[in-house]
């Protein structure tokens, strides 16, 4: 876990910050659009990189938790990432959309830390991660198409062009990229030990160029960003006695609990991001949705580890 990462809530919400700050300088907030989705396709490639593509036959040699995981992160949680959109943001297209965006993308990356750190199968949920990975670049345009088709925000052409641009490029990139050094394997983990911390850096930087262009629109929505507060909580929430339940139900070892509970709570905001910018250029406040969204999650799931560790602790004594 390097710098970067244990300061992944405090780095997002200087980007917003200074983003905010600069455009004020018009000449900034005019040019800084330009710069959003070259920074997020460098970022998803290194992203992309990073991950064991190879490896998704592994999650299948424990079929028990990949099954339970799968229907879990893409079928009980698109449903309830709906119903809660439904309920609290019906009103509000733009944050119905980018709340349903937010929620139903499992993480990639960082809830591996949060898993180490609650005494999770580390292995497990590294296993599972191409897989997830995988899964919801498929099915997150069926999603938007199913869940929010009707708000009359999503159209086909801009949906497609952001999933070729910002998701399969970086992707087939990545791809390409692992089999030109597959041959060379301390090249390979030399190179993406150098690129680890750009993709933090990279979506930070976005974010900057994303608020300088957008961030009056934040300053204008404060009391409509309110409103995501409370379906963000409910869903960590009612997603954490899901996956224990779950997790006790499957007769799992409570390392394995913790593991379903982490991989079925992280969010990818990255990537929801990255297709929000490009997908609904005229709705900024989709995306503003998805930066709001991590500020929240990580000092969640920091709390949630801390329950987690509580609960092994009891289960042990």
């Amino acid at each position: 876990m390097n710098v970067f990462e244990k300061l992944y809530t405090l780095i997002i919400f200087l980007a917003v910050m200074i983003g905010i700050g600069i455009g004020q300088a018009e000449f900034i907030r005019t040019g800084a659009e330009s710069f959003i989705v070259p920074l997020l396709v460098a970022m998803l490639y290194m992203t992309f990189l990073q991950i064991p593509m190879e490896d998704i036959k592994k999650a299948f040699k424990n079929i028990k938790f990949t099954y339970t995981s799968v229907v879990i992160n893409f079928v009980w949680t698109p449903v309830l990432a709906w119903l809660l959109a439904m309920v609290f943001l019906g009103d509000h297209p733009a944050l119905y959309i980018g709340f349903i965006m937010l929620m139903v993308t499992p993480c990639t990356d960082w809830y591996l830390i949060f898993t180490a750190a609650a005494k999770g199968n580390v292995a497990l949920s590294t296993a599972i991660l191409p897989l997830n990975l995988v899964l919801q670049v498929m099915l997150l345009p069926i999603y938007l198409l199913i869940f929010g088709g009707t708000t009359g925000v999503i159209e086909l052409s801009f949906l497609a062009e952001s999933i070729f641009l910002v998701l399969l490029i970086p992707l087939v990139l990545a791809f390409l990229t692992n089999m030109f050094l597959r041959n060379n394997q301390q090249l390979r983990d030399k190179l993406i030990s150098t690129l680890s911390v750009l993709p933090i850096i990279f979506l930070a930087l976005a974010i900057v160029a994303m608020f300088a262009s957008q961030g009056q629109l934040l300053l204008d929505h404060l009391d409509v960003m309110w409103q995501m507060i409370l379906p963000i909580l409910l869903f960590f929430t009612i997603n954490f006695f899901v996956s224990q339940k779950i997790g006790q139900l499957m007769r799992f070892p409570s390392s394995d609990i913790t593991s379903l509970s982490l991989t079925t709570l992280a969010r990818n905001s990255p990537i929801a991001l990255a297709i929000a910018m490009t997908a609904f250029p005229n709705e900024p406040l989709i995306a503003l949705t998805l930066v709001i969204g991590p500020l929240l999650e990580l000092p969640i799931l920091a709390v949630i580890t801390q329950a987690l560790l509580f609960i092994s602790r009891t289960q042990h004594t």
